[in-house]
């Protein structure tokens, strides 16, 4: 056998736990105190006492003999980590070897050739290597792979708070309604007395203001009600969602069952804790309404059962008396004041009449110890007409009108809310007089006004703009006229399209209250035109219930007797643009030179 083939490594030392440190080149240091070391191990041979791949392999050989088959001894010629200083870079030659305990010395091909005899796939790796620079790899992939609103986000928003110019925001201000808001607080302010104030309604249209000032004065109420706690609340509802009695009256009774849940659980939690001090000390009872600990007892006892016997109304299931019992059963349980808000309270008339309207109205007779106000508020100024006698002259007690805004109103509400919503000096000067100028063409629709400008902030915020100028009113503008129902014309079938392109023909050439069979005979010579399959009369008439539902078309079906019955329709929708939008469909563009032939049929 040759002599180098027992000699062990340079820097080996007996203990065979410690080839850990033969692979670093370090001969004296204890792996223990060397973190390097510590997942080195993870490849090691297992210690002294447990016999190792060389022992299985060669069960003759002697323990000095055991590095004889071990990949990191040998010949030199074989082993890039054996012995020899001069071929084995980890060679423990302090000299020769760049990773020895000079680290004033480093050497990038070491790092390089140490790197090839580390095996990737274990858990020996030194993760704290320094080989692969994790940190530049993913600032590398940051600045190749930019997030999708990475470049909107880069530009300064222009909206300090965009809330603000919403329909659903309650200025602390409003301008120009303070003689319809005084009105309002004389007639409520009986309720902070403990009285029962007159029923109000509201009147106005679109955009006046009407909700938020009714909104505004019952926060108010209620301020000023918990200020002088005195009991007194207000219930919003609007009818244009919940639309029918039994709605109405189920959502009134579980906010009042939620409300009397929180006041039972508040004095059993007093009646309780003044139980547990009067066993003790029968005295403290003395400045309490009850005598004894036993008719404590009794007053728990009987809020429990309260308590129990509170069961909410689920929205749909239960007979309407019942719903109107448990209602009035909630509202009732302690003293109070409330006024019941109805938003849109001709929705609700014309979806379920008049019964919910009569039973509010009448509920005070009956009621014990709260007081009921209702306050209607509407933009028909006739839906009362429809209202019982009865019921109109008792919801009716008074009566406030909104007046439209004019356009020097809606310039002082918009400056108004721009100061809040927008940030410094992101508005010329012409924004504000433009954005009021519209609306005020349009009966002074504040709300309008308001649509306008926040969006006209959106599509210069888009833009990257640092300010708003008068080109986003006027874009604003031209985003908000377009008609929603041209936009449905536009996704129509072909065959929808025909059927109605037919109509247009029609109305355009002087036809009054078209009917079903005028419709086909023009519907099939465009067909005819376009080489488009021509559909029978049912399935036409079944296209125009359709463009009716859609509201495109009215139609009505008319009788004519021993005739039978047909469908008279007239257009919804502006003729010039709707024509314009059929004409826009590449089948249809053609479809004007039917138009001399329908236009000589009339004249014949």
């Amino acid at each position: 056998m040759d002599e180098r083939e027992n000699t062990p490594q340079t820097g080996e030392s007996g203990d065979e736990s410690g080839t850990a440190g033969d692979r670093s080149g370090t001969t004296d240091v204890d792996e223990a105190d060397d973190p390097d070391n510590l997942g080195a191990d993870l490849d090691d041979p297992p210690s002294s006492g447990t016999p190792s791949r060389s022992d299985r392999s060669a069960p003759g050989t002697d323990e000095s003999d055991s590095t004889t088959d071990n990949p990191t001894s040998g010949d030199p010629t074989d082993n890039p980590t054996s012995g020899d200083p001069t071929d084995n870079p980890t060679s423990g030659d302090p000299t020769d070897n760049p990773t020895s305990g000079d680290s004033s010395l480093p050497d990038p091909t070491s790092i390089d050739d140490v790197s090839t005899d580390i095996d990737v796939g274990s858990g020996g790796r030194d993760r704290s290597s320094t080989d692969v620079d994790f940190d530049g790899v993913v600032l590398d992939d940051d600045d190749e792979n930019q997030g999708l609103f990475d470049d909107l986000l880069s530009g300064e928003p222009i909206f300090e708070n965009k809330e603000v110019l919403r329909p659903s925001y309650t200025p602390h201000e409003l301008p120009h309604r303070n003689d319809q808001i005084n009105r309002m607080a004389t007639i409520l302010v009986s309720a902070l007395r403990g009285e029962t104030p007159s029923n109000i309604l509201i009147y106005g249209k679109t955009g006046t203001g009407k909700t938020a000032s009714a909104k505004f004065v019952s926060q108010e109420l209620e301020s000023t009600s918990q200020k002088y706690d005195v009991p007194c609340e207000v219930e919003y509802i609007n009818c244009e969602v919940t639309d029918t009695q039994y709605r109405v009256l189920a959502q009134l009774a579980n906010t009042f069952i939620e409300q009397n849940q929180a006041v039972i659980a508040d004095r059993l939690d007093r009646c309780r804790e003044l139980r547990s001090t009067a066993v003790d000390d029968p005295s403290a009872l003395a400045d309490t309404e009850f005598a004894a600990v036993e008719e404590l007892d009794a007053r728990i006892e009987e809020l429990e059962a309260d308590a129990d016997e509170m069961e909410e109304v689920p929205m749909t299931g239960w007979p309407t008396d019942r719903v109107y019992s448990t209602f009035f059963e909630a509202v009732d349980y302690h003293e109070r004041v409330v006024v019941i808000m109805l938003d849109e309270i001709d929705k609700l008339v014309e979806k379920s009449g008049d019964d919910t309207l009569y039973n509010l109205s009448r509920m005070n007779s009956e009621l014990n110890r709260s007081r009921i106000s209702i306050m209607g508020i509407s933009n028909d100024l006739k839906f009362t007409d429809f209202l019982d006698p009865r019921v109109k002259s008792s919801l009716g007690e008074e009566e406030i009108v909104f007046p439209p805004y004019d356009a020097n109103q809606l310039r002082d509400i918009l400056q108004h809310r721009a100061d809040i919503a927008f940030k410094q000096d992101a508005l010329t000067d012409d924004v504000i007089p433009l954005c009021a100028a519209f609306a005020a063409q349009e009966h002074g629709d504040a709300r309008r006004a308001l649509d306008l400008l926040r969006t006209a902030g959106e599509l210069a915020e888009r833009s990257q703009a640092e300010i708003v100028a008068e080109k986003h009113v006027r874009q604003a503008q031209d985003k908000i006229e377009l008609d929603r129902v041209v936009e449905v014309v536009r996704t129509l079938p072909t065959q929808s399209k025909i059927v109605l392109f037919a109509v247009i023909l029609l109305e355009k050439n002087g036809v009054h209250n078209i009917n079903t069979g005028e419709v086909f005979n023009i519907y099939k010579r465009l067909c005819e035109e376009i080489d488009a399959d021509v559909l029978t009369q049912r399935r036409v008439t079944d296209l125009i219930s359709e463009l009716d539902m859609l509201g495109i078309v009215n139609a009505v079906v008319v009788s004519k007797g021993r005739y039978g019955r047909t469908k008279e329709m007239g257009l919804s929708v502006p003729v010039e643009e709707t024509e314009a939008v059929l004409l826009s469909d590449s089948r249809l563009g053609d479809i004007e030179n039917a138009q001399p032939f329908v236009q000589a049929r009339f004249d014949n």
